[in-house]
């Protein structure tokens, strides 16, 4: 037999998620048949969504839902080609132009994922033969094979520890000035800290790096209107280019990198990934129009989303939960041990008669030893929905003897 078969085969008899399975903790895949709201239907039954990334709760928005509905009948279902070549429509035009304003950048490009766009970006900005890039160890998957496929040396691929500074400014004095990528994400999409963008600016204006800043959990829940890391600190012009998606707080799919003209220019025809997969549907570009039409005039989603996450942060740190260093919609139950993060999991999802969805994490996404369950918040919730979610963690919590 073929090795390739072969070992699918014997992936699929023995491998973790069999054997998962068998012990009936198996978390991923689950059904959703229902819109993606703080309450969902798995399942055949109501259960509180704690792990969705839909941060301003824009996908059952009725505005939202209208104009995605008014771009389907207009341009129709899809595009059938890239924008190179017969895919770029108007619309795809107009949103680069609106969200590169909104972000306070020259220029910006969209893309089919938020994958794509750091895959084509950091593949296609970053040479092989005298480039450095200088990386976060808790850096998002994306970024890891970015960088994998810019063929960068080895000995040119850093890592500093997970937003330590010291150890950030102590490999860059190694790095040649000027020839340097620092590349962080802005909410850290595990366990919801911040990066110090502003000590990394310092850093890197003292060597001349540049910032790739991957913000896909923080616009809509950062900045002033939801702008993202850089206007949070008041940094935008400080910041080279800030990648981002619309799966998260736009409600859609899809990606986008910005940044001045030349930037942009370039990865327009040299980023694989845009050149050669089939553009965004026109109606997931209107969706993110009409997500954007609401949050640059409305604040209210931002605002109630954030004091829905402190309400909840404040009572697992009460209840005694462990949840590291979040200060976003982004909060992990950190438990630390692989096998009971599938037990919590499972029995709160199980509850009766409400059950409660979050998002199992283990190694490689995580440290091992360090696995836990991500929550995250919407703005659509109620402090009902979370006083209710809150107390069946905690109960369930107790009786595991996790707090």
């Amino acid at each position: 037999m073929n090795v390739i078969l072969k070992k699918c085969i014997k992936y699929d008899r023995f491998g973790p998620p069999t054997k998962a399975k068998l012990l009936g903790l198996y978390p991923y895949f689950n059904i959703i048949s229902s819109e993606q709201g703080p309450v969902v239907t798995m399942a055949d039954r109501e259960v509180i969504m704690l792990g969705s990334n839909n941060y301003l709760g824009m996908t059952g928005n009725p505005e939202v839902k209208k104009k995605a509905a008014e771009a389907l009948e207009k341009y129709g279902v899809g595009t059938t080609g890239s924008r190179l070549l017969n895919g770029t429509f108007e619309i795809h035009v107009e949103l680069e132009r609106r969200l590169a304003k909104f972000l306070g950048k020259e220029d910006c490009v969209i893309f089919s994922t938020g994958m794509q766009a750091n895959l084509g970006a950091l593949s296609s900005l970053i040479s092989p033969e005298d480039e450095w890039v200088l990386s976060d160890e808790l850096n998002h998957a994306s970024i890891i094979d970015g960088i994998v496929l810019s063929k960068i040396k080895k000995e040119h691929k850093i890592i500093y520890k997970h937003n330590d500074m010291d150890d950030l400014r102590r490999k860059i004095r190694d790095v040649p000035s000027g020839k340097a990528m620092i590349i962080t994400e802005g909410i850290f999409s595990m366990e919801g800290d911040i990066c110090p963008l502003d000590e990394i600016v310092e850093i890197a204006e003292e060597y001349d790096a540049i910032i790739y800043l991957d913000d896909a959990h923080s616009v809509g829940v950062l900045g002033s209107n939801g702008r993202g890391t850089a206007s949070h600190f008041n940094l935008t012009d400080k910041v080279d280019i800030i990648m981002g998606t619309f799966s998260k707080s736009f409600a859609s799919t899809g990606g986008f990198v910005a940044g001045s003209k030349a930037v942009c220019n370039w990865l327009r025809h040299h980023a694989r990934s845009f050149i050669f997969s089939a553009s965004p549907p026109p109606a997931n570009c209107a969706t993110v129009l009409a997500v954007l039409d609401i949050i640059e005039k409305d604040d209210s989603y931002q605002k109630n989303l954030l004091n829905i996450a402190n309400r909840m942060r404040k009572g697992l740190i009460e209840a005694g939960f462990e949840i590291g260093n979040s200060t976003t919609p982004i909060i992990p139950i950190i438990i630390g041990k692989e096998m009971l993060t599938f037990k919590f999991y499972k029995k709160l999802f199980n509850n009766t008669p409400k059950g409660v969805f979050t998002n199992p994490i283990r190694a490689p996404a995580v440290p091992e030893g360090r696995e836990l369950l991500r929550t995250s918040y919407m703005a659509t919730m109620n402090n009902e929905i979370i006083d209710e979610a809150l107390d069946i963690i905690t109960r369930i919590g107790r009786k595991m003897k996790i707090i």
